[in-house]
């Protein structure tokens, strides 16, 4: 009768489990790491406390008033209204920085308002703009967001996306072509399938991001809600959680790619001209996001490619220009391309994970 192995090689789901925990842990224990992470969460909640300060903080420009002309002053709202007795105490004034300009009434009938402004060496065109009476404007597409909010948003989504991509994703890359250059990789290969193997790497790195976006985002909405800034959390809170569920899909598609292209390499100088395409890919969402975050064709060109959409839709929902349906459009067409790469990528790897010496090409990988 033979005897069973004591320790009989595990499953598929455990083979996964094993090797995603092995890299939550090792993550876990790096000192460059934890200290990258630390500050990139720093950079998050400061940006936030900064700009709820500085909104704060914000003082009206200083006018002096005389009589009746207070009123015109503070129905602007845009200005502090400093009371002078006379024309020649407001005229002080101005003459000794205290004010900006002053508004006193006009004399005989040369202002509409019955008002004047007195400034010291140029016209107040802001004051002058203020109490000037425009006609009503109608906007047939306007838009719920101001242009420099919307530019810091990009800014943002476009910036952790590109950090957190590159980083787990240099180090899957590191970890494929340190195994495969110390051998480690044939002992592994002997109790865990190698698309476990590749699985794991991918789970493992992916959890790691994905509480990293899910940290910044809650650092981000607490500061908000400290700072005061409710209404400006109620706007972008819906495009924070729906750039973490873009993200989390994203980042195995990329984390895929990254593993596949480094397993055709053998040495760590290699890895970063293997991976130079992945690298591109993550570059160019980051760099249209700012330069094209006010061109609604290029954002909704951006929500419907894959590489793009964690970034493009999320902006387009911020700016209100996508209808209720197009998320679930890109959400769907981002999972079906990421079930594509990961089985293109788990073919790629399976195939090159062995060779060793000279760079494996696409044709060796793809045809085993």
């Amino acid at each position: 009768m033979r005897a069973r192995p004591r320790h009989p090689a595990p499953g598929f789901g455990r083979s996964v489990w094993l090797v995603a925990t092995r890299e939550i842990v090792a993550r876990l224990r790096s000192k460059a790491f934890l200290i990258s992470t630390g500050i990139l969460l720093l950079i998050s909640i400061g940006s936030v406390v900064a700009g709820g300060i500085a909104s704060q903080n914000q003082a009206h420009p200083k006018v002096a008033v005389v009589g009746a002309a207070g009123r015109l002053v503070e129905l602007t709202e845009a200005f502090t209204a400093v009371k002078a007795d006379d024309v020649a105490a407001a005229e002080a004034l101005v003459r000794a920085g205290t004010v900006s300009a002053a508004v006193v009434p006009a004399t005989g009938d040369t202002s509409p308002l019955d008002v004047r402004v007195i400034a010291l060496d140029s016209a107040p065109l802001v004051l002058l703009g203020a109490l000037s009476v425009s006609p009503p404007v109608s906007l047939l597409e306007p838009s719920p967001q101001s242009g420099g909010l919307a530019y810091l948003v990009a800014i943002g989504f476009g910036l952790v996306f590109f950090m957190s991509a590159i980083t787990f994703g240099s180090t899957i890359a590191q970890s494929v072509v340190e195994e495969k250059q110390t051998r480690v990789v044939e002992i592994l290969m002997t109790t865990i399938p190698v698309r476990a193997l590749l699985g794991g790497k991918i789970v493992g790195n992916s959890v790691m991001a994905f509480g990293q976006i899910v940290m910044i985002g809650a650092l981000v909405a607490i500061g908000m809600a400290a700072t005061g800034q409710s209404g400006l959390l109620g706007a972008i809170g819906p495009s924070i959680a729906l750039f973490a569920v873009f993200f989390a899909f994203g980042f195995v598609m990329l984390a895929a790619l990254f593993a596949a292209t480094a397993s055709m390499v053998s040495r760590q100088e290699d890895v970063g001209s293997a991976t130079s395409p992945v690298l591109v890919l993550v570059m160019i969402p980051y760099f249209l996001v700012i330069f094209f975050n006010d061109n609604p064709t290029v954002l909704a060109i951006m929500s419907y490619i894959p590489f793009s959409a964690p970034v493009g839709m999320p902006m387009r929902l911020f700016l209100g220009t996508a209808a209720w349906w197009e998320p679930l459009a890109s959400l769907a067409i981002l999972l079906a391309a990421t079930l594509m790469v990961i089985l293109l990528g788990s073919r790629i790897y399976a195939n090159s994970l062995l060779r060793m010496g000279a760079r494996v090409t696409f044709r060796q990988a793809l045809r085993g």
